[in-house]
């Protein structure tokens, strides 16, 4: 059913439907308070993954290579230069919320727009739904996404709601594309997958916080190496 995905992608829509209405009604010590419990809540879920890790070496592996390969093919940046470009369409038909440039508004579009379509817990949990269909991680997710949406729309008005769309796209792809290899996996392969994307959800924490800024979008490639890496490691040394 993929339920996670569709939660998400709503929450995203309403969150920023309320939150652009609601704008003028919101404190600023709740906008400004909240990022850091999203970032706490992301740690902990991530802290809840890493635990289910079978092998610490197939995990490490896995996140070094995976960030060569990310800085390697500067993800980050073109996922940002992708963002940008798209979202510069939105010069037609949003306008600028009063008080902001053009420029600050797309970067601080852009931004979030990667934070809902490419954060390593939307596509961890998407993956993850898709090959187990479990939809706690999604979920959890949501119940985050819902008020970060809200928070964002104050300023950014009703454009952060168009954000659902594509972020339903990528998700929905990313479950599907899971479903097919999930009958290739073992519990094994899983626990370490689990374990990669709870590593990501902890960085994202971190960078949410505003503690330090992980390159979250440079690990990604972590998470498609983590079950190969186990296949490997069960080949080379055993269970």
């Amino acid at each position: 059913m993929l339920t996670g995905i569709f939660v998400d992608a709503g929450v995203v829509l309403l969150g920023g439907i309320g939150g652009a209405a609601c704008s003028n009604s919101i404190p600023a010590r709740l906008k400004d308070g909240l990022p850091i419990v999203f970032g706490l809540a992301s740690m902990a879920m991530g802290c809840a993954l890493i635990v289910q890790v079978k092998a610490i070496a197939v995990m490490v592996i896995s996140l070094l290579v995976g960030v060569i390969i990310g800085e390697l093919c500067c993800l980050e940046d073109r996922i940002g230069g992708w963002s940008t470009r798209a979202n510069l369409l939105l010069e037609r038909y949003v306008p600028v919320p009063a008080g902001l440039t053009q420029e600050v508004f797309l970067e601080r579009f852009v931004a979030i727009t990667v934070l809902f379509c490419a954060s390593g817990t939307g596509i961890f949990g998407s993956i993850h739904e898709g090959m187990t269909g479990d939809a706690s991680v999604l979920l959890a997710k949501a119940a985050l996404d819902l008020p970060t949406a809200a928070i964002f729309a104050t300023g950014l008005g009703y454009a952060v709601a168009i954000i659902c769309v594509p972020q339903f796209a990528i998700l929905f792809t990313l479950a599907l594309l899971a479903k097919q290899i999930a009958p290739l996996t073992t519990p094994l392969m899983n626990a370490n997958f689990a374990a990669v994307g709870g590593v990501l959800m902890f960085a994202t924490g971190f960078r949410i916080c505003g503690i330090t800024r992980f390159p979250v979008a440079n690990m990604l490639p972590a998470l498609l190496l983590a079950m190969p890496v186990t296949a490997f490691w069960l080949h080379a040394v055993g269970p």
